[in-house]
């Protein structure tokens, strides 16, 4: 409509009289109406359209892959149009969808090693679980080292009496410390009656000083007793207690083991097909890698009870004798011999008020 508006007042005569100017004519308005005309229709199409625009951007935002840049001024060709898609090039889309898929494989992979390593666990269990409960109603065979087996029960049997003799020599040194405080606060008494009463004042002073002359003993015999317990406490609740957990280990090292030997057996009775030619090779090198573990920690144990055996003589050796000279002469009354006692093993009495570490030995 508007192209035949255009043509029609495009083509339209104008009429001039002789003295050259334009005649008063009844189409003489026809221009500016047809002018006006098409300046409202451009109008109402431009704002339609560019409300829909503004719409569609304000709903969903500016899509830049479809944005395009004109190169020259308004209504340039087709030509001057750049899209945008074609700025961002093909290198940058590859490294971001090569990112993701990096980012996609390494999580993929993580779970694929939980996976595996879920299901080796749970096989592992499963076939010792099997091979403990057929030892145990003697339906399964297990491999026994008799010699070691019965250097481990001594072991265990070692440590029951050492412990047994740890709790009495705590109990002890809590008993002897409440009598030397005892006596401690004894002698103080006495020395306090010696001032108070005159008739009586050498009796309660005698007391006083052999009260006094007990307590700084038993100081003294504590000190030794504290050393003794101190020595066992770490020779049992240390060394014996990290030998054990050694055959601990090699106890499971050798459920392990009779647990596969017993798969490949069951499996090297079976019918000779691909399938089970297959298993069969791969329950050999499972056997192997248990057998290997197995055998290291049973050496393991053999040099840690032979060491461990040394190491008890020669902690026990020393223990006993500080034990019975401190006591000997601490019940003879002679005071010298026991503190040469506590010389000799390097053993040093911490003062009075001095139960409490400081600040300095705590940090």
């Amino acid at each position: 409509m508007t192209d035949r508006v255009m043509s029609k007042a495009a083509t339209m005569e104008i009429p001039i009289n002789s003295n050259g100017d334009t005649g008063a004519l009844a189409e003489d308005d026809s221009l500016e109406q047809a002018a006006k005309l098409q300046w409202s229709l451009d109008e109402k199409v431009g704002s339609s359209r560019g409300t829909r625009d503004l719409q569609q951007v304000m709903v969903s935002g500016p899509n830049l892959n479809e944005t395009s840049i004109v190169s020259g001024g308004y209504g340039g060709t087709a030509e001057g149009i750049i899209p945008t898609g074609s700025i961002m090039g093909p290198n940058m889309q590859h490294s971001s969808s090569s990112s993701s898929m990096t980012a996609e494989e390494a999580t993929r992979g993580v779970a694929v090693e939980k996976y595996e390593a879920v299901k080796k666990w749970g096989l592992n269990t499963y076939k010792c679980t099997k091979q403990m409960i057929s030892e145990r109603f003697g339906r399964g065979s297990r491999t026994v080292d008799l010699e070691l087996e019965a250097q481990i029960e001594v072991l265990r049997d070692t440590k029951r009496k050492y412990v047994n003799v740890l709790r009495l020599a705590k109990a002890l040194t809590n008993h002897f410390y409440n009598m030397v405080q005892t006596q401690h606060a004894l002698g103080d008494t006495f020395a306090d009656l010696s001032q108070k009463s005159p008739e009586l004042r050498d009796e309660f002073g005698y007391n006083a000083e052999t009260q006094k002359l007990l307590c700084k003993n038993g100081e003294t015999l504590l000190g030794a007793i504290n050393f003794f317990v101190s020595s066992i406490n770490t020779l049992v609740n240390k060394t014996m207690e990290d030998t054990l957990w050694t055959i601990r280990m090699y106890e499971n090292a050798r459920l392990e083991f009779d647990a596969y030997r017993s798969d490949l057996e069951e499996l090297s009775l079976g019918p000779r097909d691909a399938v089970t030619m297959a298993r069969i090779e791969a329950a050999q090198e499972q056997y192997q890698v248990h057998k290997e573990k197995y055998e290291r920690l049973r050496s393991d144990v053999i040099i840690k009870l032979k060491f461990l055996e040394e190491n008890k003589v020669k902690v026990m050796h020393k223990q006993l004798l500080l034990f019975h000279n401190a006591i000997s002469a601490y019940f003879a009354g002679n005071q010298q011999q026991l503190e040469e006692t506590l010389k000799q093993f390097n053993i040093k009495l911490r003062p009075p008020g001095a139960d409490k570490p400081s600040w300095l030995e705590e940090q």
